[in-house]
């Protein structure tokens, strides 16, 4: 399937009130869920799934995030006021996985993630591991995980993978490979899972094949991520996920992070709470998370034009009903769940497994 990152990173919002059901709560009500929602977030802080700033910043000559940005939807100031705690920065590339300078631009873009939270170490801070973003937050700061990048970064090669993983890629899309593509996995890709596990990266199916997903959820021994997938029951989108694959991510203790775009989601803020809740509903509430997609050309529903507009989200969740401990795991709890676990399990496959050194050529082709 395409890649979904545009080439223009832009801030735009769609959706308005008209059509919208009555709705049965005062004003001073909604402001109470407001104000409930952002007690909850300052103890349970957002770990959004999906940022497009790397790119999104090199198209700018001057910048200061930590000051404020308005060219861009992610700033410093916005993150404290949307309570964000930690933020997946994309690797992707905006002409998609293939090209003859995939590795080499995603080593680019990593040393842009470098510079930029280098910059501005007041609000940023690099990690790899669930305990180094608890760090950030008991720090201040908000907790970068490098990652997704496109597998096709690999060149077909587990060497690069581990280089990757060495400059702290944490997150690989399976999409845009010879080896992870219509009919699933190869015996390469299957080893590439497998090294993956190993290492503590995590393994990434928004926009993969539904074969490559299903194969990747049977094998991979660590939770399996989709960093953009809402439902597919309410919206034909070809990254959202039909219910039978959020039934095995929900068995597989995956997560499903449901992007606020208009494209996938709908245009306002009650789309997106419809589909967090089929995918709590379907997959369980232990998988289902949020990615923004921010600053990646993504149009935004109303009410969620940047990274300062969570809190409204969770007021909307409230209103319908979410407990705090199911909120808690949404905004938080979830993806830490899922990086302990990648930390836990590559530490056992270390002790069981030597680093490979497989081949697709052998493999794939023997």
């Amino acid at each position: 399937m395409a890649d979904l990152q545009h080439d223009i990173p832009t801030t735009t919002e769609v959706g308005a009130d008209e059509g919208l059901p009555d709705d049965p709560f005062t004003q001073d009500a909604l402001d109470a869920l407001l104000v409930q929602a952002h007690a909850l977030l300052a103890e349970h802080p957002v770990a959004d799934g999906y940022s497009g700033l790397p790119w999104a910043l090199r198209h700018l000559p001057w910048y200061d995030l930590e000051l404020g940005e308005a060219a861009v939807d992610t700033d410093v100031p916005r993150m404290r006021e949307g309570h964000v705690g930690v933020l997946f920065w994309s690797l992707h590339l905006p002409e998609g996985p293939g090209g003859d300078r995939a590795t080499a631009a995603t080593l680019e873009l990593l040393d842009q993630v470098r510079s930029v939270v280098e910059a501005h170490p007041d609000g940023l801070r690099l990690a790899g591991t669930a305990g180094e973003v608890i760090d950030a937050r008991n720090r201040g700061r908000v907790a970068v995980v490098p990652g997704p990048a496109h597998a096709g970064a690999l060149d077909d090669s587990l060497g690069v993978l581990r280089i990757l993983h060495t400059l702290g890629v944490r997150v690989l899309s399976l999409v845009g490979t010879a080896w992870a593509g219509e009919r699933g996995l190869s015996r390469f890709g299957e080893e590439v899972v497998r090294e993956m596990n190993r290492l503590g990266v995590l393994a990434d199916v928004s926009g993969a094949s539904a074969a490559t997903a299903e194969r990747t959820l049977a094998l991979s021994k660590t939770p399996v991520l989709c960093t953009r997938s809402a439902a597919r029951e309410l919206r034909p989108h070809p990254a959202n996920l039909p219910d039978r694959l959020l039934v095995a991510l929900g068995e597989a203790k995956g997560l499903c992070m449901v992007p606020l775009t208009a494209e996938q989601t709908g245009p306002t803020i009650r789309d997106v709470a419809d589909h967090l809740d089929h995918v709590r509903d379907v997959a369980g509430p232990e998988c289902v998370g949020l990615s923004g997609t921010y600053d990646s050309g993504a149009v935004h529903p109303r009410d969620l034009a940047d990274a300062s507009r969570y809190p409204h989200l969770i007021a909307e969740l409230l209103r319908r009903g979410w407990s705090e401990t199911e909120l808690s795991l949404l905004a938080w709890g979830n993806v830490q769940r899922v990086l302990r676990s990648a930390d836990f399990m590559a530490r056992a496959a270390q002790d069981r497994r030597e680093a490979s050194n497989a081949k697709r050529a052998e493999l794939d082709h023997s």
